[in-house]
């Protein structure tokens, strides 16, 4: 019998000088739990000092605020937390009293208030007093500047039938609310972190679809306890923006100049290169300086606005005003229907056309008839006279 070696565990060298140590139990939560502070835990007793919030709410919330306040108050009264609602100001007011016993309480009240303005439910705002729980609003109103193109960059974080929404909330653990130019996340700490990075990306025109797909394969690949220690960016997807040449966008931009084009057409406007402003002709150079220019008096006598009296003036301006806005309206209503045009169809012919056509076609074929047989005719009565003058001359 031969002598038994035992194999010695393999061990990893960063846990190679690890000491056990008389606390590191199984019961003990490695993932730092975290306790809820119970009035035992205050050892100093009530604060010295009262902690006060205020913020402002919008006036579309006034009515739906003051049904729920009730609510408000039941819920901060357990932390010892008073409220206030302020009507007069569109104000919420939030200080500590001589029962807060929580040091930290106070922010999360803040925080709750500063939901309840941004359109978050009572019954979700209420969460944010959980330890877990944290939130974050993020302002995006200052990230694009044209209107439009601000709404649709918004409306991609929603998604058709707030499919988009629902797949950022699954995969990230949080509830997003997106409320005019905010969008108020709750949720752990580091699902808050990646809506963040999506909501800031999709206002930097990146679609939200590609962050969605590198959560849902890291959602996968933390299963696997292999991959725990490895790095995941071999399975990531890598996506680079295409840059198109110089010819493609051209031709892009000629087909989409020639749509507008026929739109307008269809519309009863001019072409786009018609309504454009003619080049004015390239000035002849001359020593000369130009000829002094009138002041604005002077321009005033001869219309004769200088003698006008003040209201009249001010009439004169805000009948100006009104007539450019008209103008600019009627072509901006003209802009917009250009979309609403419908591209020309050949109609299918009724049963009176097919029949007043065959009419037509019958008609003209016989007047060809007739056409050719009195043209045969007058070469007949040509062909008689001609015999006929033949045989005059042989008699």
């Amino acid at each position: 019998m031969g002598d038994v070696v035992e194999e010695t565990p393999i061990v990893n060298k960063n846990k190679r000088f690890r000491k056990e140590k008389p606390w590191d139990t199984d019961d003990i939560d490695h993932f730092w739990k975290i306790d809820p502070f119970k009035v035992e835990d205050n050892k100093g007793g009530a604060f010295t000092e009262e902690s006060s919030f205020a913020t402002l709410f919008p006036k579309y919330r006034e009515k739906y605020l003051r049904e729920v306040w009730s609510a408000v108050t039941k819920a901060l009264e357990s932390h010892g937390i008073a409220c206030t609602l302020d009507l007069i100001h569109g104000s919420m007011s939030v200080r500590t009293t001589r029962k807060t016993y929580d040091p930290y309480i106070i922010l999360k009240a803040r925080d709750m208030v500063k939901l309840l303005a941004r359109g978050v439910a009572i019954g979700q705002a209420v969460k944010i007093l959980d330890d877990t729980v944290a939130c974050d609003i993020i302002k995006i109103g200052n990230i694009v500047r044209n209107k439009e193109r601000f709404v649709k960059r918004r409306q991609r974080i929603i998604g058709p039938d707030g499919s988009t929404l629902k797949a950022i909330e699954l995969l990230t653990q949080c509830y997003v609310l997106v409320q005019g130019s905010t969008v108020s996340v709750m949720g752990p700490y580091k699902g808050l972190k990646e809506v963040r990075r999506i909501v800031l990306d999709c206002m930097k025109n990146i679609h939200p679809i590609y962050r969605i797909k590198e959560l849902m394969i890291k959602r996968e690949l933390a299963k696997d306890p292999q991959l725990a220690t490895e790095s995941w960016d071999r399975f990531l997807p890598k996506f680079r923006k295409r840059h198109l040449k110089t010819s493609e966008k051209t031709a892009k931009k000629n087909e989409r100049i020639q749509e507008k084009n026929e739109a307008r057409q269809a519309a009863g406007l001019p072409t786009i290169q018609e309504a454009q402003k003619e080049k004015p002709a390239k000035k002849v150079y001359t020593p000369f300086p130009p000829a002094q220019q009138p002041r604005k008096v002077d321009l005033q006598l001869e219309s004769g606005e200088y003698f006008l009296k003040a209201h009249e003036k001010q009439a004169r301006e805000d009948r100006k005003r009104k007539e450019k806005q008209e103008e600019v309206t009627a072509e901006r209503r003209a802009k917009r229907a250009e979309a609403f045009v419908a591209p020309t169809e050949e109609a299918a012919p009724t049963i009176e056309e097919k029949r007043k056509r065959r009419r037509e076609e019958k008609e003209q074929e016989r007047a060809e008839d007739r056409e050719g047989e009195g043209h045969k005719s007058k070469k007949k009565k040509k062909k008689a006279k001609s015999e006929h003058e033949e045989d005059v001359v042989m008699t």
